[in-house]
């Protein structure tokens, strides 16, 4: 069992609506400093808690770790927690046990930001990402992704079909438009996502029977057939670039395609596209 360390209709109003983070390390321990420089900056932030997740052994990290946790306490910081497991879990597990641990505090967020130890940011993103998330209907919201070279990443896309990934990989075409996002997507990569914590609940968070890849696809479509959008907040831009392990390792591309062919024979897939076949596009970006 892990352990913790340290102490759409009625979305909060903008102004007072804090927010719960969940960082999951798996070895990332320069990435993950560099995150926390941002979010423990001593400037107003509307993140109340971090929760840091250590899915392997990492005794440097944890020194800090102890120490930041102190200097959190005592100067009106966001509330530094962490998690440490006894054995490594997926991405979907890693995060939805920061969420229950997050929910079983007595002062509870009402929003709960995933988000990957590699993004970084010039300027806050949180302002935005709250006022899109306060939107009617929303029930999360997500920042513009671009490269460190500022080219924007194809974070927001359509819906996967085999016939899609053929064509995307296939095709020179597509190749050339690789970065290029899409406006109304059916799903946005989980780098970084920000759930109102009522709409997380209600989805049961990240189906865990995912291993590293679709577990993002899977949870937007779940929330958008739940009656949520999905929402770009347009003022908030991150730096991120797309690691596509799955096209350089072997064994992740074998994870991809497993969770690929769980996306395609999921009751949400195939209620997804009926819905879209039958109305068109289901999410709107605002």
């Amino acid at each position: 069992m892990s352990q913790a360390a340290g102490a759409p209709g009625g979305h909060p109003a903008c102004a007072t609506a804090t927010i719960a983070l969940s960082v999951v390390s798996h070895g990332h321990g320069m990435q993950v400093r560099q995150l926390l420089a941002l979010l423990l900056a001593p400037s107003a932030s509307p993140v109340h808690r971090i929760w840091l997740t250590l899915n392997v052994e990492e005794p440097g990290l944890e020194q800090e770790l102890a120490t930041l946790h102190g200097r959190s306490r005592h100067e009106g910081l966001p509330q530094l927690r962490f998690i440490r497991n006894p054995s490594p879990q997926g991405f979907g597990a890693n995060h939805n046990q920061a969420f229950e641990h997050e929910q079983a505090c007595s002062d509870a967020a009402p929003y709960f930001a995933v988000v990957n130890p590699d993004i970084t940011w010039q300027h806050s993103p949180w302002a935005s990402l709250l006022g899109a998330a306060a939107q009617p209907g929303a029930g999360c919201a997500y920042p513009r992704q671009v490269g460190a070279q500022g080219r924007e990443q194809d974070y927001a896309r359509a819906l996967p079909s085999p016939w899609a990934l053929l064509r995307r990989h296939w095709s020179g075409r597509a190749r050339a438009q690789r970065h290029a996002p899409v406006r109304s997507p059916d799903w946005v990569n989980a780098a970084l996502l920000l759930f109102h914590g009522g709409v997380y609940r209600k989805l049961g968070g990240f189906d865990t029977a995912y291993h590293m890849y679709c577990e993002d696809v899977d949870i937007c479509l779940r929330l958008q057939l739940a009656g949520y959008r999905l929402v770009l907040a347009e003022e908030a831009c991150v730096i991120h670039e797309a690691g596509r392990a799955s096209r350089r390792v072997l064994r992740h591309l074998g994870w991809h395609l497993r969770s690929l062919l769980r996306l395609w024979a999921s009751p949400a897939y195939r209620q997804y596209l009926a819905l879209k076949r039958r109305r068109g596009p289901v999410v709107a970006s605002g």
